[in-house]
């Protein structure tokens, strides 16, 4: 059974809740590790917890979340991705089958960067990109009610992620498990 790493970084908790959802969508389809950034792997604005970057080495599919703060992702995320870069050096990461999730504080609060910068780090890493195949506006039950193709995109409702998000989450882990299988 395949290994799916969700990596994601999470201040309030949102991202965490997509996170959790992306694994759950997944459950008994792959094995699944969790794995947050923490302020503690980060030790002089770098990114160094070796145990985690090898358990990416063993996955076959990964999942990448992070809010997205001023247009992009959070500098903490940034910096677990650029202590990525020896392992972008071997392509150790090349064929793992790869997706992403932010939130933001708007509908339309550039989400989609944090979605394309993903998608960049993993073709530099020679991985492939999976996408959520549901158009938007058009899922009976409200999936991916932003319309983003790239990857999940949401925001808050009344403080709240809506269920119809937390269900594209699991959808898109799904996704990932059924491609990560295909791949292994």
């Amino acid at each position: 059974m395949p290994l799916l790493a969700v990596v994601y970084f999470s201040i309030s908790g949102t991202t965490e809740q997509l996170a959790h959802a992306v694994a759950r969508g997944a459950a008994g389809m792959t094995e699944i590790a969790l794995c947050r950034i923490n302020g503690d792997d980060i030790v002089s604005g770098r990114f160094q917890n070796e145990t985690f970057l090898e358990t990416i080495d063993r996955a076959g599919a990964v999942a990448f979340g992070s809010p997205t703060y001023m247009g992009g992702p959070a500098a903490q995320f940034k910096a677990f991705a650029d202590a990525s870069s020896d392992r972008w050096s071997q392509q150790r990461w090349a064929n793992k089958v790869a997706a992403g999730f932010t939130t933001g504080a708007c509908a339309s609060g550039d989400q989609l960067h944090t979605l394309s910068y993903f998608s960049i780090l993993a073709a530099q890493h020679g991985m492939l990109w999976c996408g959520l195949d549901i158009p938007g506006g058009e899922d009976p039950s409200g999936r991916n009610r932003l319309g983003s193709q790239l990857g999940l995109a949401t925001h808050l409702i009344d403080g709240a992620l809506p269920q119809s998000d937390l269900s594209t989450a699991e959808y898109l882990g799904q996704r990932l498990a059924r491609m990560a299988d295909r791949n292994s």
